[in-house]
């Protein structure tokens, strides 16, 4: 099997690159040392007071209109830049109730009580640190570069995605009815693909899920005398038994569909027959009519066991849980991919040929019940790092997805580097594929690139992104001892005239000393960096930053590339092969009315049409993975990547190496002071 890409090529991101993406790389340790610090601070679903506090904070440092409080913990943010499309920007903020098993120096010890009144240990065993880190350093980087695009900017930091009810709250309490609706939606999600890689699918790529409380109702009594009884647990018995074949002789073969009883609870005593028993039960379908028909037939079960068994009274049956399929619009998926695959490359982005029957609330943004729904897109982030990927058992790449840790593994311990470089590239080049720019190809600019790709300083003098917090819906900052909450405004930007892509983020020589006073504030804590001393550079690589490129310089952009072409590297790819079928007509042009080429160039724009052909796949019928992914017959494999380690504008370090994290230990007792390489 073919080495899996490490990184982004840095010639292909330079010659995409655009003013907004070289400060990519100025802005990635804040954003580093943001995943670090909510990665050690997980918080529970509805609960993400903290996490909320730090999202809104960032933003009102770097300009937004920040409202707290929505549907609970959420946090939204408005950045108006002149006329255009508005461009909604998602990620979620809750973690599990998981003990985390990772190892990592920075892994969490929290604890915190669930809503049964049970304290449990709490994880990031999903990858919404990541999220909610690589969301505010977008916002970071659109703030600071408001020259090079127009439209408005709509930040979201969801609660509640583990409970699949935070975004409907956040709905319910009106997000469109008092911020707009947006014409795009965009969110992303960590998967178990290898760290940096892009996903898409267009159509169906998620799942619907539902969960369902049954509770039976018996007649208790001594366990010596079961005739004088109705047993609970005999009855909850049967229908665990008879629910495993409700998907293997009622749903169709050609349909995905998974029912799971998750939980059993019954008795105090191995003497006591006991009233009830208590079950919960999960499932899980690509297809609606499916959904209702595995729910259907759990009502059924339930209640003729219940029956069978001469149950005096009849057991309950409550769904306390549920989200539909997640269903990337096809145009704008296409309009997303052709972006990413013109600034990543097409080794580094690659189309899912199955939907996943994992499960997010992330649709319900999408006003799926509305007669005009709003158009949504959805991709994953590889981040299993190289290392652990390669040496998973299997010979296929779905072989190996089932070898790794994965989602809400306590195992789970994404590549840090690579896959925060990733999702921060992806989430940045998809808004800007939508916002539209008085530079028609932002991936020409007119100024000299900068950035450790390009010869140019490092940041100095960041200042700190943390500090006090409101616990209203409104956020803002006000002079010290302004009584009251005030009203919304939007706050201006650090760099506020035409500021240079260095120093966007030098400390103001008129920002206030100490953190700004909030009516009702709340302290958050610094950040700390737990990775390594002051003196010591925070994120290591085989390069000083400063050193030249290697490789070849980057080639000058053509106006017309080489479409696909059956020889073609992607198709080549023992990898890809399959799963990258080759496009071989045109697809109609984008209803959105941004211009694409602004963030890819009209070089690229045969490259998004070719790739919207034939990715619209809305069957809901999962092909044969081994078939699919069977390397037997696949065309020659290309040649490896480069020897050395890509360094550039996406990716300015080398891959992990060595174990799956290979970051220094705590530093000691200092391990919790500030570090100025994460202020801000």
């Amino acid at each position: 099997m073919e080495t899996v890409p490490h990184a982004v090529d840095p010639n292909r991101a330079a010659q995409h690159g655009s003013v907004v993406m070289r400060l990519l790389d100025e802005i990635f340790p804040l954003v580093e040392g943001v995943y670090v610090d909510l990665h050690k601070n997980p918080e529970l679903s509805h609960a993400e007071q903290r996490t909320a506090s730090v999202v809104a904070e960032w933003l009102n440092r770097t300009g937004y209109e920040v409202h707290k409080g929505i549907g609970g913990t959420g946090v939204v943010g408005i950045l108006r830049n002149g006329p255009g499309p508005t461009v909604m920007l998602r990620a979620d903020m809750d973690a599990l109730p998981l003990e985390e098993k990772t190892g990592l120096p920075y892994a969490s010890t929290a604890k915190a009580v669930d809503g049964e009144g049970v304290e449990v240990p709490v994880m990031h065993a999903c990858g919404h640190d990541a999220h909610t880190a690589c969301l505010v350093g977008v916002a970071d980087l659109l703030s600071e570069t408001r020259e090079e695009w127009a439209g408005t900017v709509m930040i979201v930091a969801q609660p509640g995605e583990e409970t699949l009810d935070g975004a409907q709250g956040m709905i319910d309490d009106g997000l469109f009815d008092r911020f707009g609706r947006p014409d795009v939606i965009l969110g992303q999600h960590l998967g178990p693909q290898p760290a940096g890689l892009i996903s898409h699918r267009a159509g169906i790529i998620l799942g619907a899920a539902n969960a369902y409380r049954v509770r039976i109702h018996g007649e208790g009594g001594h366990a010596s005398q079961p005739h004088t009884t109705v047993d609970p647990v005999l009855i909850a018995a049967n229908i665990v038994s008879r629910l495993q074949g409700v998907v293997s002789r009622e749903i169709s073969p050609s349909e995905m569909a998974v029912l799971t009883v998750g939980r059993i609870q019954a008795g105090t005593k191995a003497n006591i027959i006991p009233d009830e028993a208590y079950l919960e039960i999960s499932t899980r379908a690509l297809n609606e009519n499916v959904a209702d028909q595995l729910e259907k037939a759990i009502e059924r079960v339930v209640r003729a066991e219940a029956a069978a068994s001469g149950a005096g009274r009849e057991p309950e049956v409550e769904r306390f849980q549920g989200s539909g399929v997640t269903h990337n619009d096809p145009t704008a998926t296409a309009d997303v991919a052709g972006a990413h695959l013109a600034y990543f490359g097409e080794e580094y982005v690659i189309h899912l040929p199955d939907p996943s029957p994992s499960t997010e609330d992330f649709c319900r943004f999408g006003l799926p019940d509305d007669p005009q729904p709003i158009p949504y897109v959805f991709w994953f982030v590889g981040a299993t790092p190289h290392d652990v990927w390669e040496s998973a058992p299997g010979d296929t790449p779905y072989e190996k997805m089932g070898n790794v840790p994965s989602n809400h593994s306590p195992f789970f311990s994404p590549a840090r580097e690579p896959t925060l470089r990733a999702g921060l590239a992806a989430l940045t080049v998809a808004a800007l594929s939508y916002l539209g720019s008085d530079n028609k190809n932002p991936s020409r600019p007119n100024v000299a690139p900068v950035g450790p790709a390009f010869v140019g300083p490092d940041p100095t003098g960041v200042a700190d992104p943390r500090a006090t917090t409101g616990e209203g819906e409104q956020y803002t900052s006000v002079p010290e001892g302004t009584p009251g909450v005030p009203e919304p405004v939007e706050t201006p930007s650090f760099s506020q005239e035409d500021p240079g892509p260095v120093e966007s983020h030098a400390e103001p020589s008129s920002s206030p000393v100490g953190p700004p006073v909030v009516a009702g504030s709340m302290e958050v804590p610094s950040y700390e960096d737990p990775l390594s001393g002051p003196q010591e550079p925070p994120f290591p690589s085989e390069e000083p930053p400063s050193a030249p490129q290697v490789g070849p310089a980057p080639a000058a952009p053509t106006a017309d590339p080489e479409p696909y072409t059956a020889d073609n590297d992607a198709y080549d790819s023992a990898y890809l092969a399959s799963s990258w079928p080759a496009p071989d007509e045109p697809f109609g042009e984008s209803t959105r009315e941004s211009d694409i080429r602004s963030v890819m160039g009209e070089q690229d724009q045969e490259i998004q049409d070719e790739w919207l052909d034939d990715k619209i796949d809305e069957s809901t019928l999962s092909a044969d993975m081994a078939a699919i992914m069977d390397e037997v017959g696949a065309p020659p494999a290309p040649p490896g990547p480069p020897a050395t380690p890509p360094a550039g504008p996406a990716y300015g370090g080398p891959p992990p190496a060595g174990s799956a994290h290979d970051a220094p230990p705590p530093p000691g007792p200092e391990d919790d002071r500030p570090d100025a390489r994460y202020r801000y």
